[in-house]
């Protein structure tokens, strides 16, 4: 089977561990595969011109393309090539819908607090004149400040004074969310990740000194963790509710109980690899060939 991994990496950046990891996982699974950067894409709009070009070439659809968009700002232009993929016919391990739906996390707010999965209380602004009755609604400080689009804990704060947060706030952003800080948490959440419907690992992330923030990017530490059924349910039903085939699951064990912060469509795996002992790229292969299967 011909496997494709979609790099979103600027062409003056190497691409990621994870993807590498992909590509070797397929071959020594008996697959051709091969890393496509974005970049070297363009697209063309002519009945007589074939719909994407590839390094000068016509694109020879693969049988799966695995989606790796690790992609901030303007996502729905830069995801675009993802959607076009998805017109030609090419089977996508995180299709664009889902991919949108995980990027903004308005949207997974409210897609997750429709389905009545438990998520922190969260409020979202677009005046300085309801900050107040906001903070009054989360229950005082501190509170969460998150932007819509952001990865890797980028974008997210822990303001403690109404003071501070007027500070932060920079009101031509179209919008913040403002989320109630769960104290149960002490710099810790658990990343389950799921594949296929199934999950494959979990592992717990502690932060470092003086940070609240758990994300491995900035200095957090992974150790292999047992989950429950209801932190494993509460995973599988997010995964499912945002349309995704992949991804991972922040949950934090607020007073015994299971709350998602937050659904990534590209979560990094070496550290979960690391501390599971698990071959993650080897399983998100697997499940790709089996959905490409499933779909012809």
């Amino acid at each position: 089977m011909k496997i494709g991994i979609l790099s979103f990496r600027p062409r003056s950046r190497k691409v990621s561990e994870e993807e590498t990891g992909l590509k070797k996982a397929a071959k020594l699974l008996g697959h051709s595969a091969k890393i496509y950067r974005v970049s070297n894409f363009h697209m063309v709009y002519d009945k007589s011109s074939p719909c994407l070009i590839y390094e000068g070439k016509p694109f020879k659809k693969c049988d799966v393309m695995i989606t790796r968009p690790s992609v901030l700002q303007n996502v729905e232009l830069h995801i675009s090539i993802i959607d076009q993929m998805e017109m030609m016919g090419t089977p996508l391990f995180n299709d664009y819908n889902s991919i949108l739906c995980a990027k903004n996390k308005v949207k997974t707010m409210q897609i997750l607090d429709g389905k009545n999965i438990s998520i922190p209380k969260t409020v979202v602004l677009q005046r300085q004149d309801d900050l107040k009755s906001a903070v009054k609604l989360l229950g005082g400080f501190p509170v969460i400040v998150k932007q819509p689009y952001g990865s890797f804990g980028n974008g997210v704060v822990i303001v403690e004074s109404m003071r501070a947060l007027n500070s932060f706030l920079v009101w031509d952003k179209p919008m913040y969310l403002l989320q109630q800080f769960v104290k149960y948490a002490k710099g810790r959440d658990i990343r389950i990740f799921v594949i296929n419907g199934k999950v494959v690992g979990s592992m717990m992330r502690s932060a470092k000194k003086g940070e609240f923030r758990s994300n491995i990017e900035l200095g957090g530490k992974g150790m292999n963790v047992e989950t429950t059924e209801q932190e494993e349910d509460i995973a599988l039903r997010s995964i499912e509710a945002l349309g995704l085939e992949y991804g991972g699951v922040d949950v934090i064990r607020a007073n015994g109980f299971p709350v998602v912060l937050e659904v990534n469509s590209n979560p990094g795996f070496k550290a979960l690899e690391m501390a599971t002992g698990k071959d993650i790229a080897k399983e998100i292969v697997s499940y790709a060939v089996e959905y490409a299967n499933k779909r012809k």
